[in-house]
């Protein structure tokens, strides 16, 4: 399911010999998601033929990984002055690590884990 951009996204695919670059900004469409293998994540810029376009990307698991890492050692170079965008960064991270108290969690509880938790609230 496609959600709007919120902000803006640039691509660049780089052949010795051709050079595409196309835009994504707040009027185009994203979706990102989790599969079997990785991350999929596509961009979808909707109108006429000529201004129409699509960018599919698939990251093994392993290599998104790495990548987060590689984000993580140069979040410094955000400047202090832009806190809101390393805010949301940092939030949006923090997703990916579950937490104990959502409801979510609460269902995928194992029946040991139920029951450690009903002799908690005792």
């Amino acid at each position: 399911m496609t959600k709007p951009i919120p902000d803006k996204a640039e691509v660049a695919l780089e052949y010795p010999d051709k050079l595409y670059i196309g835009t994504f900004e707040r009027t185009s469409r994203f979706d990102a998601h989790l599969d079997p293998a990785g991350i999929s994540l596509s961009l979808h810029r909707t109108g006429a033929a000529d201004v129409r376009k699509t960018v599919r990307m698939h990251f093994h698991y392993g290599l998104f990984a790495d990548i987060l890492h590689d984000l993580a050692k140069t979040v410094s170079s955000v400047p202090p002055a832009d806190a809101a965008h390393r805010d949301a960064l940092r939030e949006a991270a923090k997703a990916l690590y579950p937490r104990r108290n959502d409801k979510d969690d609460i269902a995928q509880m194992t029946p040991e884990e139920e029951v450690l938790l009903l002799h908690v609230m005792e």
